[in-house]
């Protein structure tokens, strides 16, 4: 194992870390919201997220279960992209690598049997056509779950949310300069600064600059990322917080594979050995790139009411756009031919949000109460301004060829004889919701809570019809603590609902056009299951049971192809088990196992999904491991070796009844970091996939992942 780790050793970090956080004297103000985890930077465990719940409570009191991936974990492992990141959350896998184009273009993620992307920032909407950049991300929030009754039906998914926390200014001067350099031309410069201006104004900026190319033939990505934020401390009562963010990128992305999802599968799993044989063929060239801009600023007011009341003002605005060529191979459903198709995409998204919550404590006789009573409203405008999509040539996996021309100078020539494709959607959410935390006595709590969401609409700029729905979503939750602060018995009945987009519909013949609206579609869950702080509270594990029940799916209509109806049920059930911490002074841990089980309890056997395992819902099993242990005795002082990895079981990227079954073949990633930090800097070695295996991600689609990647990182420190 020695051998692997050194042969194959060395990859990427920037470390943002700042030892002298913990320094850091915060007013109650400041500590109100998430910023008091800036206390935190020596842990990999992280407690009293305010995202999590729009409240500060401990994970014990908490009746929801979540993951929080600390700063402190993606510098020891070298993180510099948002997958590797979410791969220290239990029961999450990548399904889509982010493709770039308008609308939906970032990462998809399987959570508890559901797809979801990254769509928060500092508990905000915050929506992205790209990647997230991993240098202003001070932890990252996995919680699980649907949790309509405190985010809406906007941007959640019934398995849960991914909220990024980015890091605030603070009150002393300090800074990190980083580079990394590895495998794959990976060229990664990062830098992180905050001044005091005065004794109430305090600046920081984070910024980085990335370039990679692909462990494929062709392909790269390279980006430009700028994140300044503010904090001006008005007096004791009054603090404001501006953040901002702007990336700007540009990516030659792999088509992603399609199996055919219309005719008999003409693939086997024994056929795996195809895909194999093109692991590295990227079926693409570097002149067909795609840009992308994100931008994002959020003000923050925080004002001290009174002694036990706070509240919370924010204002989010958050604009993207998409540029570029995005092509995809489709199966031909001969065994071995797939048809590249590709457009010259172009859109953009604005999106608007502003929340107001205000945060009380008081107590109802013997009953103590926290209290949240919040106003949200939400805009979103989606519009997609590209060309049609065009044939370019056909791949054959069996032979390895490609007729296909892939310059920009051909692909122009076909895609501007094509007719444009115009779209426009704009919503708006108008939301009021209370919660209360009911601490009945000493160690037994009772929390529920309520949300209204108006949601309006117009479906796209062809229509003059405007729609409007309400929805409801309520919470309850019960936290039993036998022994206080190191043991919970919780549980939990959490609703979340989608508002499905109004959708053209008409008879069988193509005649009587018309819009069609649908109901939300509803989610509920009931969970139960164990916290606990072990080792002096210095470790936390969780181990829960959760069974999801969706109703009211839109699916299509088996008479009638033009037309869609309402009806349609999942099933989604499984057991989680996290670990992080440490367990003793010098060996910290994050560990995860997750089994779900997943199916689909009603639809129309036309579809051939009835009683199969949804493609959305990635492997039934999952498990991810990291050990850091840092020396601080004898000759090996100040050394630092982590090793861990993920593993999952096979994946039915593609399932149905009527045309077959593809599963991707399970796999086990083994991970590995050797640092050495000195005064005022670190040198970390990092190896991915050191086993350099071969697997893959999909959701009717097959991905190949990277192959063996080493890198090496400097951070200074002044």
């Amino acid at each position: 194992m020695k051998s692997l780790i050194f042969k194959g050793a060395v990859s990427a970090l920037f470390s943002i870390s700042f030892n002298a956080f913990s320094q850091v004297e915060v007013s109650d103000t400041v500590r109100f919201q998430a910023v008091d985890i800036l206390t935190q930077t020596s842990q990999y465990k992280l407690d009293s997220g305010y995202a999590v719940g729009k409240m500060l409570l401990k994970d014990l009191e908490n009746p929801q279960v979540y993951n929080s991936i600390s700063k402190k974990i993606l510098s020891d492992q070298v993180v510099t992209n948002l997958n590797d990141a979410l791969k220290n959350a239990t029961g999450v896998s990548r399904l889509w690598e982010s493709t770039g184009r308008g609308g939906d273009g970032a990462e998809y993620y399987s959570m508890r049997g559901f797809s979801v992307q990254p769509t928060m920032i500092n508990g905000m909407p915050s929506l992205n056509n790209g990647s997230i950049d991993p240098a202003n991300i001070e932890s990252v929030d996995v919680i699980k779950g649907p949790s309509g009754a405190l985010y809406g039906g906007a941007v959640i998914s019934y398995g849960g949310l991914i909220n990024v926390n980015t890091k605030q200014a603070f009150d002393r001067f300090s800074g990190d300069v980083g580079m990394v350099a590895g495998s794959y031309g990976l060229q990664r410069l990062t830098l992180d600064v905050n001044i005091p201006m005065s004794n109430r104004m305090f600046v920081r900026l984070n910024s980085s600059v990335h370039n990679q190319g692909s462990f494929q033939d062709a392909g790269f990505q390279k980006s430009v990322f700028v994140a300044p934020s503010i904090l001006f401390q008005a007096n004791k009562r009054l603090t404001f917080y501006v953040n901002a963010e702007y990336k700007e990128s540009q990516a030659a992305n792999a088509p992603m594979i399609f199996f055919n999802r219309y005719a008999p599968l003409s693939f086997k799993d024994s056929n795996i050995t195809q895909f194999y044989n093109i692991y590295n063929r990227s079926f693409t060239s570097n002149d067909l790139s795609i840009k992308n801009a994100h931008s994002l600023i959020q003000g923050k007011a925080i004002y001290q009411i009174a002694k036990n009341w706070k509240s919370q003002t924010i204002v989010s605005s958050t604009q993207t756009q998409s540029n570029g060529y995005y092509h995809y191979l489709w199966d031909a459903s001969n065994g071995g031919d797939f048809t590249r198709y590709i457009s010259k995409a172009a859109g953009e998204t604005q999106a608007l949000g502003i929340q107001e919550n205000l945060n009380g404590q008081f107590n109802l006789g013997s009953l103590k109460n926290k209290v949240l009573i919040g106003l949200d409203y939400f805009q979103r405008e989606v519009k997609n301004y590209g060309y049609a999509w065009v044939a370019n040539g056909k791949v054959n996996i069996v032979k390895g060829t490609d007729s296909g021309i892939l310059s920009a100078g051909y692909v122009d020539q076909l895609v501007n004889g094509s007719s444009p494709s115009i779209s426009t959607v704009k919503t708006e959410t108008r939301s009021a919701y209370v919660s209360d935390l009911i601490e009945v006595f000493p160690g037994l709590s009772i929390m529920g809570s309520l949300r209204l969401d108006h949601f309006s609409g117009q479906p796209t700029i062809w229509s003059t019809e405007k729609f409007n729905q309400t929805a409801f979503s309520n919470r309850l939750g019960f936290v039993y603590q036998p022994i206080k602060d190191q043991v919970s018995i919780f549980g939990n009945y959490m609703n979340g609902f989608t508002q499905v987009d109004p959708a053209m519909v008409a008879e069988k013949d193509g005649s009587n056009p018309r819009l069609k609206i649908f109901k939300p579609e509803q989610a509920n869950q009931y969970e139960f299951g164990v916290k606990s702080n072990l080792i002096h509270k210095r470790l936390s594990a969780t181990l829960s049971y959760y069974n999801i029940d969706v109703t009211n799916v839109v699916m299509p209509d088996p008479e009638n192809q033009n037309n869609s109806i309402q009806g349609g049920s999942i099933n989604s059930r499984g057991v989680e088990l996290s670990l992080v911490g440490k367990l003793s002074e010098n060996l910290n841990i994050v560990a995860g196992y997750s089994i779900n089980n997943a199916e689909v309890t009603n639809d129309d056997s036309f579809s051939g999904y009835l009683n199969m395992r949804p493609e959305s819902a990635g492997p039934s099993q999952m498990a991810n491991l990291w050990l850091q242990y840092n020396f601080n005795k004898g000759i090996f002082s100040n050394w630092g070796l982590g090793m861990g990895g993920n593993y999952a079981n096979d994946h039915k990227t593609l399932n149905r009844s009527n045309i077959g079954t593809y599963e991707l073949p399970s796999f086990a990633i083994l991970n590995a970091a050797l640092s050495y930090s000195g005064k005022g800097y670190s040198l970390v070695f990092k190896a991915d996939n050191i086993l350099d295996s071969k697997y893959y991600s999909g959701w009717s689609t097959i991905t190949p992942q990277r192959s063996r990647t080493i890198s090496v990182a400097l951070n200074v420190r002044f």
